[in-house]
């Protein structure tokens, strides 16, 4: 085997099992989880808590 299919060989390898993963992960997830934004920039989204909501 030459380095280019076993390049080949291994990224599909690689792939199948990143999404085998995927899917196993959301077959097992109890439900979509609301969460806030990572950022919320010009969303007028206030802090509530935390280090940043000054209280």
């Amino acid at each position: 085997m030459d380095g280019q299919k076993l390049f080949r060989l291994a990224s599909a390898l690689f792939w199948g099992l990143v999404l085998a993963l995927v899917a196993v992960d959301t077959l097992n997830s109890s439900g979509v989880r609301v969460e806030p934004p990572p950022i919320a920039l010009g969303s007028g989204q206030m802090a509530s808590g935390g280090h940043c909501s000054g209280r």
